[in-house]
């Protein structure tokens, strides 16, 4: 062998062995995800169902990863100012947000959204509850049949809080309204919470809240719940009547939490992050607590959650629609 074609192979070797380096670098960087903090966005208040459930997935996914999880509330127009924010966001994994039900109906109720669907990537359905009916422990108001032969008999004097235009709160009282034919005025705060708050202050006589947000009041006997809006009872307060059987037939609706990224998110992960949050919830300390919030742990795949945000969709324009609903 001569000096050049020993030369040669030995150029040959060395762009071989860095191109192993190479894959072996790319693939160890994908494996490392994530290798910094990750953002989640909550589009409520602290305090919140969905700032709740986003610290509890978040403590678990930090334990995972290795990694801090920073929890970021923007509240504010039904959820949409976090979501744009997120739409605006590297497609990296490193900014995610935790939307709620108002995120596959806000089209309904804004003329104009800063983006629409395709601007995300789907990641997982983590939990869904009930929402709930409630009024101050001291209210006059025993029964849900109590309530409505008040608001029968006032009609438009009474008003109802809740979370938000386009939140499931605010559905679950236009529903009521809606099946019933009663006049009660919906009056939108920036969250569950706020709402929850002005109850106790008797600002307002009842309000359409989750369990999570609500559970604690409720244990504490400061506010007493009238019904749940789910067409089943709820685990963690069996002893609550749905408003279904409580004299509105039909009647079905509840809460949703979900996961999403921005559009444009590597497939790989994309997957990853899936199916951290669906073990994540399983995992019996989160899924307990879930739980004890009346939350029921679901852990969707991808494809699963982006078939039902559409089908959420559909299912609400026309009720919307019918109801007039607009948002502020």
């Amino acid at each position: 062998m001569t000096a050049q074609a020993g030369m040669g192979r030995c150029v040959r070797l060395l762009l071989a062995l860095a191109g192993l380096v190479l894959a072996a670098t790319a693939a160890f960087a994908q494996d490392a995800f994530p290798s910094k903090p990750v953002r989640i966005l909550v589009p409520f208040p602290p305090g919140g169902a969905v700032d709740i459930v986003a610290r509890t997935l978040g403590d678990e996914l930090g334990r995972r990863w290795g990694q801090s999880i920073v929890i970021e509330n923007r509240p504010g127009a039904g959820g949409t100012i976090a979501t744009q924010a997120l739409a605006k966001s590297p497609a990296d994994g490193y900014t995610l947000i935790l939307v709620a039900t108002g995120h596959a109906i806000n089209p309904h109720f804004y003329a104009k959204l800063p983006y629409d669907f395709g601007d995300f990537t789907p990641i997982s359905l983590i939990a869904s509850s009930p929402n709930m009916l409630l009024v101050r422990a001291d209210s006059p108001f025993r029964t849900l049949a109590d309530l409505l032969a008040a608001a029968r008999a006032r009609p438009g004097q009474l008003a109802y809080g809740h979370a938000g235009n386009g939140t499931s709160p605010h559905l679950a009282g236009e529903l009521l309204k809606a099946l019933t034919k009663v006049e009660i005025a919906g009056v939108p705060y920036k969250g569950g919470a706020p709402s929850l708050n002005d109850l106790m202050g008797g600002h307002i006589p009842m309000t359409f809240n989750n369990i999570p947000e609500s559970i604690a009041q409720i244990q504490a006997g400061t506010v007493r719940p009238l019904g749940v809006t789910t067409a089943t009872r709820s685990a963690v307060l069996p002893n609550v009547p749905t408003i279904a059987e409580s004299g509105v037939p039909g009647y079905d609706t509840g809460v949703w939490w979900a996961m999403l990224a921005p559009a444009g998110l590597p497939a790989d992960i994309r997957e990853k992050i899936a199916k951290d949050c669906a073990e994540a919830v399983q995992v019996p300390a989160v899924k307990e607590r879930l739980i004890s919030l009346g939350a029921a742990p679901i852990g969707s795949s991808p494809a699963a959650l982006n078939d039902f945000i559409r089908a959420e969709y559909q299912k609400w324009g026309p009720i919307i629609q019918a109801a007039g609903i607009k948002a502020d």
